[in-house]
């Protein structure tokens, strides 16, 4: 039978040994929880070995139950399936197994599941001592495990897993290299006794190293032995440890010393760049460690060897002054060490790649179109010296079909031009000095050469209703990812085509708007490259101009948002009629919306948007968009840097009180209050305010430092005042806020005019005025208060009886009768407080002058009169003022009056009753 297809067939020799290799490595790990595997093609197939194997290696728990006694053949298919689960979140690739695969016996799938353990636990997972991380992570398996023997035996040309290991004197030499002493004679072994050699090395190994012989010494020395089963045993030495009491056998040997890493490599190391390597004597007993540096010039310097702790090996580092041929000899208990001296050529300096950097649409993600040229420039200011090369991976992973341009601008920057020809994923590699900058390579998605179905259109001249005649029909059109084309846009409406304007255009956003003229139906036509955009032609009914609005509609949920995060904005009544209020969401996703009525003529709307996108949002009175409806909100992903939750307003307890209290802030007064943003992310903050006639109202916001700002604005009507704070386009909690604002009170403001509260000019007994003027004075009471001075009508200061009455335009008039000549003192309060020139003192004079009061007639005759005979006389008091006519007699009288004649004269009646 010939070679390959013995090789090839079910019973071939090294497939009985990798399967006899694979069940000692899984019962090796699997003893710890007392179970084992008898026959690896049959014993896996419930699942239970399986699991407790995984588990053992991950030291972690299945992500879900499984069966414990699977009777059935679904239930072993169950359990096979939570393992092959489990491997997929550690993120371990199978390549076609199932789990059906497992219960069936499959034996070439089950070893090769067995392998993918073996290299991922045993092989791949470990950083293995005097191993570099950064080197580890770009060899495969095969190499770090090969790569680390040669390192440790480095006297014997190993450079496989197979027929290097065949004559048993490599496993000696591996196995003293990691215990110095325990395996000394290996050098002496006869090559003719293969399995004895391998006897003795494995079994030290197994007794002092605690390394299971997982294969058998006569499988491992087998020509067909296959050099996967090899590896599985060899995987186990990086890890040993060798255990108390070993028969080690120490003796000097420098030949066992070895020197590794960049330092002492011919190429790659450079001037004023630290030069490092190790020297490990872990095998070559005790001895001082020495190392010399020959410079181009012949001079030596000692170069000093630190140990590292807790193990025979030291760090060495020299720093290469000059360019040119340099020489490091390394000894050991004075003596050279294999491959010492070292021929280390030192190269100049290179520049700092780090330093470098990148900018320009030809390393961006997005937006390069095939077969259209497209650039970056590369800055290495302050990076040093250095080549600058660009290269450029097609999606095909050819390296040279892209032309590449390099052009130097001056000042250290270099302009890389190229056109991609074909659409796909690019690879742009970008060096300096040999290395690469940082994000190199630049991962560049260029899309086809025009793809109309890429572009998107959105805006709310787009929307099939809530336009009006000539509102502002504004709409963009994003073709970023649709290629190279023609952008065409057409708008009919009932009168044929409409003008539709370029209002913009921003790296392939293309901004439009058009004004409808009449009421109708429209049509949009929007093509790329000469066929038409997704939804285009977009139908658009165009309503007559609004007339009087009755509800009005603001806040942040009206032009964008968060995903997941409520969207708010308020309506607000307009006069008394406010009609049947609605709403509509059109957007990417529903949206849930709550509508509060705060029982003010307005009420509080929130929805929630689920996807990123363009929303629509309908606000309707009496089943019609109101002006300006829809609104188009942009909702934007949750990046999760922005927390409005977490915002908070101290000042919303003085807001409530105000509200309570209604009185609130006052007008033409700073309103401030403070905005608490110091846990909630980046933001922005953005504060709205509109008072109740709908009218903006300027806010303005100061940053303090540590997430928190002071926030002031100026009510100039007695109003109330709604304000809206958002952070990062999300309403804060209990946001928006409503803010009574009032008059204030402003005695300054008072003005008291009227003969009543003049200096002179008043008499007694007659009656007098002055008004209380409170126009601009706000809000607040009037008190008044007169008082006669002492002695005026009696011994001590009298108050002054008045009436006082309100008026409708914010006057109030006071009227009072002077009781008697003399000073009287006003006083007028607003709020508690006096008014201007208040106290008022005023001068009283007499309200009558009795030398201009005559009598005369027959009652005063001197040549008498009759008693018992009724009499009479008149009393003229025209000019003499007013005054109480009083008349007495000397003498008694009877059927005395006083009787007014209305003119100024009085009649005096009496009858005389004794002579």
């Amino acid at each position: 039978m010939p070679a390959t297809e013995k090789d090839l067939a079910e019973d071939a020799p090294w497939k009985k040994i990798q399967q006899n290799t694979f069940t000692r490595w899984t019962n090796e790990h699997l003893k710890s929880v007392n179970k084992r595997v008898a026959d690896l093609q049959l014993d896996l197939g419930d699942g239970l070995r399986l699991i407790a194997l995984l588990e053992v290696l991950s030291h972690k728990k299945m992500s879900r139950k499984f069966h414990g006694r699977p009777t059935f053949r679904q239930m072993k298919l169950e359990n096979v399936s939570v393992a092959l689960e489990f491997l997929d979140k550690e993120n371990i690739k199978l390549v076609s197994i199932d789990s059906k695969a497992i219960v069936d016996g499959n034996l070439k799938l089950i070893l090769g599941l067995i392998w993918t353990l073996i290299l991922h636990y045993s092989i791949s997972m470990p950083v293995w001592e005097d191993e570099d991380e950064d080197e580890a992570e770009k060899k495969t398996p095969k190499q770090r495990l090969l790569g680390w023997i040669q390192n440790k035996v480095p006297d014997l040309p190993i450079n496989n897993f197979s027929q290097d290991w065949r004559n048993g004197k490599a496993l000696g030499a591996l196995v003293d290299s990691c215990a110095p002493g325990l395996c000394p004679d290996w050098e002496t072994w006869d090559t003719v006794k293969p399995v004895e050699n391998a006897s003795e090395a494995m079994q030290l190994a197994d007794d002092w190293l605690g390394i299971p012989q997982v294969i058998a010494p006569e499988e491992i020395i087998d020509p067909s032995v296959d050099e996967q089963s090899v590896m599985t045993y060899l995987s186990q030495f990086p890890k040993a440890k060798l255990k108390p009491g070993a028969p080690l056998k120490p003796k000097l040997n420098p030949k066992k010393a070895r020197a590794y890493g960049p330092g002492i490599e011919p190429a790659g190391n450079r001037v004023l760049r630290p030069a490092v390597f190790t020297v490990d004597t872990f095998s070559a007993g005790q001895g001082q460690v020495t190392v010399y540096l020959d410079q181009p010039d012949g001079t030596r310097e000692e170069v000093k060897a630190v140990p590292n702790e807790g193990k025979k090996t030291y760090s060495v580092t020299y720093i290469p002054q000059v360019m040119g041929p340099h020489k490091v000899t390394v000894l050991f208990a004075g003596q050279q060490i294999p491959k010492s001296p070292f021929e280390v050529n030192v190269d100049k300096a290179l520049g700092d790649a780090s330093k470098v950097t990148v900018k320009g649409p030809g390393i961006e993600p997005a937006g390069n179109i095939a077969n259209k040229p497209t650039y970056f420039d590369i800055y290495t200011a302050g990076a040093g010296v250095g080549d600058v090369t660009a290269m450029i991976k097609d999606p095909h992973g050819r390296q040279n079909s892209v032309e590449v341009m390099m052009e130097e601008k001056g000042d250290s920057v270099y302009r890389c031009t190229y056109r991609p020809a074909q659409a796909g994923p690019h690879a742009v590699t970008v060096t300096f000095g040999g290395v690469g900058v940082a994000r190199s390579p630049f991962s560049v998605d260029v899309g086809p050469a025009c793809v109309p179905g890429a572009c998107r259109a959105t805006g709310r001249g787009l929307q099939p209703s809530g336009m009006r005649v000539r509102q502002a029909g504004d709409f963009r059109v994003d073709t970023r990812n649709a290629g190279s084309g023609d952008l065409k846009v057409l708008v009919k409406g009932p009168k044929g085509e409409e003008l539709v304007k370029q209002t913009a255009n921003q790296d392939g956003v293309f901004s439009y708007e058009y004004h409808p003229n009449s009421p109708g139906k429209y049509t949009v036509s929007i093509t790329w490259g000469g066929q038409h955009i997704p939804k285009s032609p977009f139908e658009v009914a165009v309503g007559p101009e609004a007339g009087p609005q009755k509800i009005r509609a603001w806040g942040p949920g009206l032009e964008g948002g968060i995903v997941g995060k409520s969207a708010n904005f308020v309506v607000e009544s307009v006069g008394t009629d406010v009609g049947v209020l609605g709403f509509a969401i059109e957007g990417p996703s529903q949206a849930k919306i709550e509508c509060d009525d705060q029982n003010d003529g307005s009420c509080d709307v929130c929805y929630w948007p689920m996807e990123a996108g363009e929303y629509a949002v309908h606000v309707t009175c009496d089943d019609e968009d109101i002006e300006q409806s829809p609104f188009m909100a942009v909702i934007v992903p949750d990046d999760q840097t922005s927390n409005p939750d977490q915002v908070r307003p101290p000042s919303l307890l003085r807001w409530l009180s105000y509200i309570l209290s209604g009185t609130g802030c006052l007008v033409n007064q700073p309103a401030e209050f403070t905005v608490n943003a110091k846990d909630a992310g980046k933001g922005p903050l953005k504060v709205i305010a509109q008072d109740a006639e709908g009218l903006p109202v300027e806010v303005k916001v100061t940053s303090k430092g540590e997430g928190l700002y002071s926030c002031s604005y100026s009510p100039t009507s007695s109003l109330k005042h709604t304000v809206a704070v958002a952070w990062g386009g999300v309403s804060v909690p209990n946001s928006p806020f409503r803010v009574n604002v009032g008059k204030g009170s402003h005695p300054h403001m008072v003005k008291v005019i009227g003969p009543g509260v003049e200096r002179a000019g008043l008499k007694a007994n007659e009656p007098t005025h002055f008004t209380v003027d409170c126009t601009g004075a706000g809000e607040g009471d009037v008190s008044v208060g007169i008082q006669c001075d002492a002695n005026m009508i009696g011994d001590t200061e009298a108050d002054v009886d008045f009436d006082i009455i309100p008026n409708a335009n914010d006057t109030f008039t006071v009227k009072y009768v002077p009781p008697a000549a003399g000073t009287l003192t006003v006083k007028v309060l607003f709020t508690d407080q006096e008014v201007p020139q208040s106290p008022f003192r005023v001068k009283v004079d007499p309200s009558h002058d009795a030398t201009k009061v005559k009598a005369e007639g027959p009652g005063l005759a001197r040549t008498g009169i009759e008693s018992g005979k009724p009499t009479h006389f008149t009393v003229l008091t025209k000019g003499a003022g007013k005054a109480p006519l009083d008349v007495s007699f000397s003498s008694p009288v009877h059927d005395f009056d006083v009787i007014d004649n209305y003119d100024y004269s009085h009649t005096v009646k009496y009858t005389p009753v004794q002579q």
